[in-house]
């Protein structure tokens, strides 16, 4: 722990991580002049927020309000659009954020999900350590901040990253947990919402206390059989550790991606971006033949010393076209080395060397739902058409008939073709402990 006291998370194997404010926190990333004003997302003219940042909490500017009231609260509040395609695509990558520290996560909302941790406590250490790690990783690749809660429960993690908010951790021993519930007043439990909260009130149950030690035809008398013992239960903590994952086909945040570990540290730009290439046309593959596309690319690079990072950019559409992703993975890829450079004052060395490279598509949509809209002076014909003959080329003679030049050996990396607009570009620090395998599907 940052204060010096004993990690005692050891026991508490289910993680809750909460985003702070996350629409208007994602609304906020690119507008760094507004970092210190009331803002919120929605409630424009006559509409509702959507979300309000801290500054504008502070004069009681809440979701779901009017933006009349809202105004009326916070004469100079700001208000802003919401961007729902940028959200979702932010909340699938907060998923793959969770889902590389464990393959159990139970996604809450768009902004919020459940993590059990005991499998990946051996290889990456305590629970608040994984948290810390998460909320590290979050904020580097995002630029948003989120709060988590640590326990042995879900309901009790739910409370401990309200209690953490903002951009803090809170962890309850399993031997905390009942002092730690019963300090709350009843509308505090998780699941206990204001009608049930206003029941119990009426029958002089305020704290969290009062109603475990209630009796139990009083509670039911209150609010029903039903709920009564489901409220006795979290009272005292008791509720469920496993968590349900909630992955099925239908999941609209799938990603597809191939990653490779080099045989030897590439230095070289061209060297790297044929790998880079290479990846995006095997990825772009497997989008077309699922019949799907995605609206992220995230580009995954490890370097010599281990270090690895992530860069992520949303284009302005979904595509499943090869040079598409391929230029977006470029320009992240330009974009970190020169990052890299000045952070070393411009100086090249060991630390810029590459020891593996992937590419990955997110936000997965079906193909059916994706209307592309031509550009004036466009061709007719262009990259979608030439990937889906190279693919019916593979189909008949072998996936190796038909390859870029640049993938023959010899020849120069060519240029990305450029796009419409250059989507929302985030960065960030990823996992890391051990090799992940060479190729991903979720």
């Amino acid at each position: 722990m940052s204060d010096g006291r004993v990690d005692r998370s050891w026991d508490c194997p289910v993680l809750h991580v909460d985003m702070d404010a996350f629409f208007a926190s994602v609304a906020l990333r690119d507008r760094p002049d507004l970092h210190d004003l009331p803002v919120a997302v929605g409630g424009g003219h006559r509409g509702v927020v959507l979300s309000a940042n801290y500054a504008a909490r502070a004069h009681g500017v809440r979701g779901g309000m009017s933006g009349v009231r809202a105004r009326r609260l916070c004469p100079d509040l700001v208000s802003l659009p919401g961007d729902h395609a940028t959200f979702s695509a932010v909340s699938s990558a907060l998923r793959e954020i969770f889902r590389r520290f464990t393959p159990v996560v139970e996604m809450a909302s768009l902004d919020e999900a459940f993590l059990d941790v005991r499998g990946a406590t051996r290889l990456l250490g305590s629970p608040l350590t994984i948290a810390e790690m998460v909320r590290a990783t979050v904020h580097e690749e995002q630029r948003i901040t989120c709060s988590a809660g640590v326990a042995p429960t879900v309901s009790v993690a739910k409370i401990a990253s309200r209690r953490a908010k903002p951009d803090g951790v809170v962890v309850v021993p399993p031997d905390e947990v009942v002092d730690f519930l019963h300090a709350l007043d009843v509308e505090e439990l998780y699941g206990v919402g204001e009608a049930t909260a206003a029941k119990l009130r009426r029958a002089g149950l305020r704290t969290v206390r009062q109603l475990a030690h209630a009796p139990t035809e009083e509670v039911r008398a209150a609010v029903g059989p039903g709920a009564a013992r489901q409220l006795h239960l979290l009272a005292w903590g008791r509720d469920r550790t496993e968590l349900h994952e909630r992955r099925g086909p239908q999941e609209p945040d799938r990603s597809m991606g191939a990653q490779r570990t080099f045989a030897r540290d590439l230095t070289d730009r061209d060297e790297v971006l044929r790998e880079v290439l290479g990846l995006a046309a095997k990825v772009t593959r497997r989008l077309r033949a699922g019949e799907v596309a995605g609206r992220t690319v995230v580009l995954t690079v490890r370097y010599a010393d281990f270090t690895t990072l992530t860069r992520s950019q949303t284009l302005p559409e979904p595509t499943d076209v090869t040079q598409e992703v391929y230029a977006a993975a470029v320009a992240l890829h330009d974009a970190e080395v020169a990052r890299n450079r000045a952070s070393r004052g411009g100086r090249r060395g060991r630390s810029a060397a590459l020891r593996l490279v992937g590419v990955r598509v997110e936000g997965l949509v079906p193909r059916t739902r994706v209307h592309r809209q031509r550009v004036l002076g466009e061709r007719e014909h262009g990259w979608s058409e030439a990937d889906r003959a190279v693919d019916r080329a593979a189909g008949r003679f072998g996936s190796g008939a038909v390859r870029p030049a640049t993938l023959l050996g010899g020849a120069r990396t060519p240029p990305a073709p450029s796009r419409r607009s250059a989507g929302d570009a985030s960065t960030g620090v990823g996992g890391g402990a051990g090799e992940p395998p060479s190729d991903q599907f979720h």
